[in-house]
């Protein structure tokens, strides 16, 4: 299962974490693993390249993790939208492939 935590304060998010496999199909043709993937990808490069946010992030590929975490508050208007974004991609996803494949977490920092 690939779960995703968002880590926020009372006003706003600090960051998120991706680890684990989906495991919805094998290898190279697991749909849920590569939508998981290009949400959370495109969103750390879209923060960096498009809201120009400062961020920290930490891969390991064997593992299937990624690591970001927000370095400036608070964030960029832009920020919050790319964030809002995500995780209504990946609720979306969650709804629709069961929390078996994908989870969703919010944990108060």
């Amino acid at each position: 299962m690939t779960q995703i935590t968002f880590y926020r304060t009372a006003a706003e998010y600090t960051g998120f974490t991706c680890s684990g496999h989906a495991q919805f199909a094998d290898y190279g043709k697991d749909i849920v693993c590569a939508a998981i993937s290009a949400l959370v990808i495109n969103t750390v490069n879209s923060l960096e390249q498009i809201a120009g946010e400062k961020i920290s992030v930490e891969t390991d590929a064997e593992n299937g993790v990624i690591r970001c975490r927000f370095l400036e508050h608070p964030l960029k208007e832009a920020s919050g939208v790319l964030v809002d974004s995500l995780v209504l991609g990946i609720g979306q996803i969650e709804k629709q492939y069961g929390n078996k494949h994908c989870k969703l977490i919010f944990e108060e920092v």
